[in-house]
């Protein structure tokens, strides 16, 4: 509807003022809040949860390749050997005991060393393996062919007579615990020590029984190294072999004997 206004004989139509829009109600007012509030938390989470993954997302890529590097052959392991007896690689640069770190055991009446990885623990030569034993320690006079040369061999003996809390002036052989003829380490300080007696000595007989053995596929190279470094007086028994009549045979099966008759050269140094 229109309002008019008269002026003399004549109507002017006059448009009245427009009412002011009128002010929210409260509850309407907080209803408005709550909505643009609402709107903008639901933005701003969906926009952190992108973020979120494509963080998560470049942190798994990231990763991964890292993952399996370490899983990849390579790099330091326990440096156990290839034959499988658990016993150190040798390494000629191991470091030797100090003067009196060593003590001499013994075990009826002969002479162990002190198995302590820090002193004789024993180690093994990688490139004697149960692969290559018919091309290395079952051949006749291959262990010559490793044998250190004196001139190393008499600097270590002084050490490891210090080592062991001996004058260096001893009657001992600087014998490979793990010997030569059954793949021990050749200049290895962890597989040297200094043995009291007599030379040859009753562990070189050992030695030689040991390597028939290993050569006539009586037990493995693995085997032998390991009885012969964990106690070379039991060795024997401990891999399951007995000597009689200068023949070394199964125990429980005593009609098997090593037929390869020694030949790969003594395992003293």
């Amino acid at each position: 509807m229109k309002a008019t206004a008269k002026s003399g004989n004549s109507r002017s139509l006059l448009p009245l003022p427009l009412p002011l829009p009128l002010p929210l109600p409260p509850l309407a007012l907080v209803l408005v809040l709550f909505c643009t509030a609402a709107i903008a938390v639901a933005a701003a989470g969906c926009t952190a949860g992108r973020t979120t993954a494509t963080s998560t997302s470049a942190s798994t890529s990231t990763s991964a390749p890292s993952s399996a590097t370490a899983g990849q052959p390579g790099g330091s392991s326990s440096g156990s050997s290839g034959s499988g007896s658990g016993l150190p690689v040798g390494d000629r640069s191991a470091p030797i005991p100090p003067p009196g770190a060593c003590t001499l055991g013994s075990r009826d009446r002969q002479a162990l060393p002190d198995p302590s990885p820090r002193c004789t623990p024993g180690a093994v030569n990688p490139t004697v393996t149960q692969a290559t034993i018919t091309t290395t320690i079952c051949v006749s006079g291959w262990t010559t062919t490793v044998r250190p040369p004196t001139s190393v061999t008499n600097r270590l003996k002084r050490q490891l007579d210090l080592a062991y809390g001996l004058a260096t002036t001893t009657r001992a052989e600087l014998d490979h615990l793990v010997s030569l003829e059954l793949g021990g380490a050749p200049d290895d300080p962890r597989n040297l020590w200094v043995e009291p007696g007599s030379i040859p000595n009753p562990k070189d007989g050992v030695e030689n029984k040991l390597n028939d053995a290993v050569c006539s596929g009586l037990v493995a190279l693995a085997v032998a190294q390991r009885v012969i470094a964990a106690d070379w007086v039991t060795a024997l028994e401990a891999a399951g072999l007995v000597a009689a009549a200068g023949k070394v045979c199964l125990r429980n099966e005593p009609t098997r004997c090593a037929h390869h008759g020694h030949g790969s050269g003594s395992g003293s140094p």
